[in-house]
């Protein structure tokens, strides 16, 4: 690990390092520009990368390891940018990894945990369960130390007391009722070859539980189930975050200052963990290659309370991370395309279109690409504003979305409404063909939604701050100076 020019460190990738382009990345001009990444983004690439480029869009989805000067370097710029996906092999162990497993009470599934992450140190650190004897008897059980705190501190407070006693450079935090399949310390680990690398975290699942609806639907939509595809996580990009129902850690990265867990944080301490990872300069990636189980709460009230829960940690997240947890940042140009669309004016809406197609060529003149960049780009962003819209309506705005729905046999903007709210879920269903109808799918959608919004609504109200709740929207650049800060002034005042 080397210093940078600017301050920041420098990770060169090792050799034999595969890494195949992402499948979002988009190459143009022959390779001298690519768009994708986390948050998507252009990038212009030398000349001296085309033929490495090539070769990568050649190795397709199982990668190439290029260790030429070139290549490494390109490697971990694509990396870095997230228009790139790493793509070691599985390694068998041993591995130097201690499991760290925080647990109250509900022994039964510790036993479970305990089962499956055989083979490597284990510490349970028993959260002030009121009665301890069932968890000592299970970690002795299986040759687990246990740590006790004499008090309920929190998720948070008991990864910290097992990352403090773990004495390996990586540890891995397993929840209670999460059961890792086999070999997943083996896909997990050879990610941390390249020295960026702070925390990977596997695909989570809920366990099969029968033919009931609410089961099915977890089966399609658990919300600690981040899909199939591996990603960069990183705030805007295609994952922003990833939970830490199981996440293996590089210790050091972890320890580091101001890198642990948050102990005032009951809930989303896991997305402020990752997220201030990433502001250190470490990166986070997703791997669905490594699997793991865990037990869904299938009881109706339960499963809306959680979802709720889920919600109450804006308020705090937005205190922490200003400007993050805006539910929408749609560019004024893209609300005034959508605004004529709602209204039925689709010759405006695309002069509209145009003409922020014709400025957006201007500010990219300097790239080696012609004018269909920026037509893909507006409508790239025109469609993924409404997406945002939609999903506000859904989440952070329910109250308005419901209101829409009720409203779209009546009125056209409302249709538009009802459009961007539901467009996405049926893409959802028509993609994933869960084993749940498109009615049934939508309903629990909606209410899974709505519940997630009320909690942050009930947050931003008790932290009396309206930041979780607040559009950010993305000013011209063409606007006049004073203009533009007063938007800003705007944004810090309703944070």
């Amino acid at each position: 690990m080397t210093g940078s020019a600017d301050g920041r460190r420098s990770f060169p990738l090792p050799a034999g390092f595969p890494i195949a382009l992402e499948r979002g990345t988009s190459l143009w001009t022959g390779g001298r520009v690519a768009t994708g990444g986390a948050p998507w983004k252009v990038v212009r690439l030398g000349a001296a990368a085309r033929p490495h480029l090539a070769a990568l869009r050649r190795a397709g989805a199982r990668g190439l390891a290029d260790d030429s000067p070139v290549g490494r370097a390109l490697a971990r710029r694509l990396l870095d940018h997230g228009l790139a996906d790493p793509v070691p092999a599985p390694r068998p162990g041993p591995h130097d990894v201690t499991v760290v497993i925080p647990a109250y009470g509900r022994p039964g599934e510790l036993e479970g945990t305990l089962a499956a992450v055989g083979g490597v140190p284990v510490i349970v650190v028993d959260d002030g369960s009121p009665d301890p004897g069932p968890l000592r008897r299970a970690a002795a059980a299986h040759g687990a130390r246990l740590v006790r705190h004499d008090r309920n501190r929190g998720p948070a407070a008991a990864r910290n007391t097992g990352l403090r006693a773990a004495g390996t450079p990586f540890v891995a935090f397993v929840d209670s009722d999460c059961r890792p399949e086999a070999g997943w310390l083996d896909v997990l680990m050879p990610h941390f070859d390249d020295p960026r690398v702070a925390a990977v975290a596997p695909r989570v699942v809920p366990r099969a539980d029968g033919a009931r609806l609410l089961a099915r639907y977890e089966a399609a939509r658990s919300a600690l189930d981040m899909g199939v595809r591996p990603a960069l996580v990183r705030p805007g990009g295609r994952l922003g975050f990833v939970p830490t129902a199981t996440l293996l850690v590089r210790a050091a990265a972890a320890r580091e200052a101001g890198a642990a867990f948050d102990e005032d944080m009951r809930l989303g301490e896991d997305v402020d963990f990752v997220w201030r990872l990433g502001d250190r300069g470490w990166n986070v990636r997703y791997e669905p290659a490594a699997r793991v189980s865990h037990a869904p709460r299938l009881r109706p009230a339960e499963w809306a309370r959680r979802r709720h829960q889920y919600g109450t940690s804006a308020a705090d997240l937005a205190r922490r991370h200003p400007g993050r947890l805006a539910p929408a940042r749609p560019s004024l140009w893209n609300l005034a395309v959508l605004a004529l669309l709602a209204r039925g004016r689709p010759v405006p809406a695309a002069a509209c279109a145009a003409i922020a197609a014709a400025l957006l060529a201007r500010r990219l003149s300097r790239l080696p690409a012609d004018w269909s960049l920026a037509v893909a780009i507006v409508g790239k962003g025109v469609t993924a504003d409404a997406a945002a819209l939609g999903h506000a309506l859904r989440r952070e705005w329910w109250p308005a979305g419901l209101l829409a729905l009720a409203a779209a046999p009546r009125s056209r903007t409302a249709r538009a409404a009802a459009l961007a709210m539901l467009a996405p879920v049926a893409l959802e269903w028509l993609r994933e063909r869960p084993a749940v109808g498109p009615a049934s799918y939508t309903v629990l959608r909606l209410a899974e939604d709505a519940a997630y919004g009320s909690g942050v609504t009930a947050a931003a109200v008790r932290a009396r701050t309206a930041a979780p709740l607040l559009p950010d929207v993305r000013l011209p650049e063409a606007l006049p100076p004073a203009l533009r800060r007063a938007g800003a002034a705007l944004r810090r005042i309703s944070g």
